[in-house]
């Protein structure tokens, strides 16, 4: 794998989009474009910074060790309540109780955001399988637009219906296609009076998923 095709798949597993990733490390456009078009490689400085950002090691990034590292966890933890289930499917109530179920998150998965920028959902359905799971704890970024389309956000619609999708969409245009992964289910699009209903709830940062042996 060259080193461009890390950069994406990196990027890939962290919803985000390679432009925003490389804007928000402080990486120009142009050497993006020369790790595509060229195959070249960041600098020793940009190496360090992109590690920094997906919390992985250097080695990693350089294709020396197939450990990728992750970010150096403390014992201090924040507990999330799960505040309710999402639909990973269409047609499910928003459902924003808590049954007294909570989730541990270390704090360095925060990356220096406070605790109230976040909130935890259950997933459920298999319309966004394999990458979001029935029963999955999702740590999800408070905020009210997305950032690029295509990025995989929670939407309520209908005033009533929480859903997990790609979002997509045309800026300045009237619609919004809701679009699983899981290709045994159909898109959704939303438009007209009925995109008034619709309302950004946040953006998936981390999967907390349990393994049952």
């Amino acid at each position: 794998m060259n080193f461009y095709d890390m950069f994406v798949s990196l990027c890939a597993m962290n919803n985000i989009s390679t432009s925003f990733a490389a804007k928000e490390i402080g990486i120009s456009k142009s050497n993006v474009s020369n790790w595509k078009r060229r195959g070249t490689h960041p600098t020793d400085t940009n190496y360090k910074k992109i590690a920094d950002y997906f919390g992985v090691s250097v080695d990693y990034l350089k294709g020396k060790t197939d450990k990728k590292t992750p970010l150096t966890i403390t014992e201090d933890y924040i507990e999330f309540p799960v505040i309710g289930e999402v639909a990973a499917g269409f047609d499910y109530p928003a459902v924003e109780s808590w049954d007294g179920e909570t989730v541990k998150i270390p704090k360095d998965y925060l990356k220096g955001r406070s605790e109230d920028e976040f909130f935890v959902l259950s997933v459920k359905g298999d319309s966004m399988s394999p990458l979001y799971m029935n029963g999955d704890k999702v740590l999800v970024l408070k905020q009210s637009t997305m950032n690029y389309s295509g990025q995989i956000g929670v939407v309520r619609y209908e005033g009533d219906y929480g859903t997990l999708k790609r979002v997509e969409y045309v800026m300045g245009e009237d619609w919004m296609r809701l679009v699983p992964i899981n290709d045994t289910y159909r898109p959704v699009l939303v438009e007209g009076a009925d995109l008034e209903q619709c309302q950004i709830l946040g953006i998936p940062k981390l999967l907390i998923r349990e393994i049952k042996g």
